[in-house]
């Protein structure tokens, strides 16, 4: 794990982003995009990015090889501090920790901002990030029932809250 480094993610990481997400978006339901998205869609997803909603990547030797995100958990003005987070590891590299350390990051950065609360939503059945989530202080507070349909079949979503102060 010393030669991953946790850094802001640039326009360059794309194709790697890409590449992170595609995989998902073919393989699971963890995410509930049902086609691929094109460099193009990315580019405009990377553009909605910035000081207050940070976008992380874990680089190993100039490789990225995971990335974690903070989003806005909705539009309206009094949610403002409140983010979503978002988390993905290249199918190469889970197990090694790298979620952990993007999501302590992206964690220390929330709390910097000044956030009150992070909410995660996770897919039925996704325990690998169920068990980092619930590792790094995060509580299930409720379950959306069969919400999503993916893969000829719907799919519960429980959301996980951690309050940063």
């Amino acid at each position: 794990m010393s030669r991953i480094r946790v850094r802001k993610a640039a326009e360059c990481d794309l194709p790697a982003l890409l590449d992170i997400y595609n995989y998902v978006v073919r393989t699971s339901a963890a995410t509930f995009d049902l086609e691929e998205q094109t460099l193009e869609q990315r580019r405009k997803w990377f553009a909605k990015f910035d000081d207050q909603y940070p976008l992380l990547v874990a680089d190993e030797d100039g490789t990225v090889v995971g990335y974690a995100c903070l989003s806005k958990f909705r539009d309206r003005p009094a949610y403002r501090q409140t983010a979503e987070s978002s988390v993905y590891v290249h199918r190469d590299h889970q197990g090694k920790g790298i979620g952990k350390r993007l999501m302590t990051e992206l964690i220390g950065l929330a709390q910097t901002l000044g956030y009150h609360t992070i909410v995660a939503g996770i897919t039925s059945g996704n325990e690998a990030s169920v068990n980092l989530h619930v590792q790094l202080g995060f509580q299930p507070i409720g379950v959306f029932r069969e919400v999503g349909f993916k893969f000829g079949r719907y799919h519960d979503v429980t959301f996980y809250q951690l309050f940063l102060r």
